[in-house]
């Protein structure tokens, strides 16, 4: 079984942040595979159901804001006693490109206060994240906070609405082949 994590925040001023294009990549696997209902409220989240490549799959948008998604992760891991290396995380990446895309497992948090949290909850940083590349703010000195915390822009979309449906059609080969191979498919196929 596998645990699939969009990091955003819940609210509707939130909904095309930057910081919640891991909800956004949640809500294109979902569209992609139709085994997947509606979600639902559960583990302090919303939480879906469904296959993906013949494997169970959940997917899980966190809703105690992205400072505090690390509760609502452990819960539904350790209801469904997931093991870290079979829970992927998607979330926005400052220090890639725009429309870049990076899998790994592991590793630092690079100040993202969402993974902070998911490491501090799962008591370790070995789960896998999806690292979807929004850049840094054009301007030199502009407040992080307001960047990652406003909506794409119109030049922006023309990438992210392509990229997240890519990434959202192949979700099954993060279960079929490996996370990893995931990271490279999306690298290698999807044209901006």
């Amino acid at each position: 079984m596998w645990l699939f994590v969009g990091l955003g925040n819940p609210d509707n001023e939130y909904v095309k942040n930057r910081h919640n294009v891991g909800f956004m990549a949640m809500d294109s696997i979902q569209n992609e595979f139709p085994s997947f209902g509606g979600y639902k409220s559960k583990f302090q989240g919303q939480l879906s159901e469904g296959r993906i490549g013949g494997q169970k799959a959940m997917l899980l948008k966190p809703q105690t804001y992205m400072n505090n998604s690390g509760q609502s992760v452990a819960k539904a891991a350790g209801f469904y006693n997931i093991e870290p290396e079979n829970i992927i995380v998607f979330h926005d990446e400052l220090d890639i490109n725009a429309g870049d895309v990076r899998v790994k497992l592991g590793g630092g948090n690079a100040g993202h206060n969402g993974l902070k949290s998911i490491q501090a909850h799962l008591g370790t940083p070995d789960f896998w994240r999806v690292r979807i590349g929004i850049g840094r703010p054009p301007h030199k000195g502009a407040d992080v906070s307001n960047y990652v915390l406003s909506d794409f822009s119109k030049e922006e979309r023309v990438w992210l609405e392509p990229l997240l449906e890519y990434m959202g059609d192949k979700a099954d080969v993060i279960i079929s082949d490996s996370p990893k191979a995931y990271g490279e498919s999306v690298k290698t196929n999807f044209k901006k």
